[in-house]
């Protein structure tokens, strides 16, 4: 398993909150706004935006909200990409049918019928 520069340096949740929140506030002061500007810009209160920040209980909902207020959603792709099929799992499933078909009549049965 490889281990990567967050586990290295958070390993349980508290820390990783910790870790998130520093990360978006360095994310808000290269983007040259206070904490007030950018709890207005997200619809949360100022002190909903120092908790994150400050990595105590947060929801997602705030973290979405600031991440839109930053112009930063599209980093959301990284934490959770999208589901690909791969070619060989298709071949691999059962074919589903396209249609239902009758049972066919035996042939004596075609002649009876008049």
């Amino acid at each position: 398993m490889k281990i990567t520069f967050i586990q290295s340096i958070a390993s349980t949740t508290d820390e990783l909150q910790v870790v998130l929140g520093e990360r978006l506030r360095k994310l808000r002061l290269r983007r040259d706004l206070d904490q007030l500007q950018t709890a207005a810009k997200a619809g949360i209160s100022e002190k909903a935006l120092r908790n994150l920040e400050a990595g105590r209980g947060s929801n997602v909902g705030t973290l979405l909200r600031v991440l839109k207020a930053l112009d930063a959603l599209d980093n959301l792709d990284a934490l959770a990409p999208a589901p690909s099929v791969s070619p060989m799992a298709l071949l691999k499933q059962a074919r589903v049918p396209q249609r239902v078909g009758r049972p066919r009549k035996k042939a004596s049965d075609a002649g009876s019928r008049g």
